[in-house]
């Protein structure tokens, strides 16, 4: 697993959940590779980092927004989509020319007026920002 990323994703389970990351929280190299098999684009570095270091855990996956499974990938509006709220009034996904770069930009559709806007962070950024604000949210309550 690349180190550039990883350590960042893996860090998540043992800041929030109070528990020691285990490689069970990921998903193999093997799982990734089966989950995407028949997919025509590959994925940039940080998103396949992720995926790897905590695709498997259900509670990162699906806390408060829902991270697509590898296998549920897909690229339309020219967008590689991976991430939705729960209202599904909104979908995240990185632009599909940007696919070789390790760590592009994310970009958020309102799904009604199916309008773009980037979110001016990168993948590793938008992540690590979207759990500090989901789970001091939780904090607060």
């Amino acid at each position: 697993m690349t180190e550039l990323f990883s350590d960042k994703f893996r860090a998540l389970v043992p800041s929030y959940f109070e528990d020691e990351w285990v490689e069970e929280d990921g998903l193999s190299d093997d799982e990734l590779a089966d989950m995407l098999q028949g997919k025509d684009f590959d994925l940039p570095l940080a998103l396949r980092d992720f995926y790897r270091a905590v695709g498997a855990t259900e509670d990162i996956m699906e806390a408060f927004h829902f991270f697509w499974d590898p296998d549920e990938l897909e690229i339309e509006d020219g967008f590689l989509l991976f991430l939705e709220d729960e209202d599904e009034q909104y979908t995240w996904g990185m632009r599909a020319d940007q696919l070789d770069v390790p760590d592009p930009i994310v970009w958020r559709r309102n799904n009604v007026r199916g309008e773009w806007q980037s979110e001016e962070g990168t993948f590793s950024e938008y992540v690590l920002d979207l759990f500090a604000w989901v789970f001091e949210e939780d904090d607060e309550s």
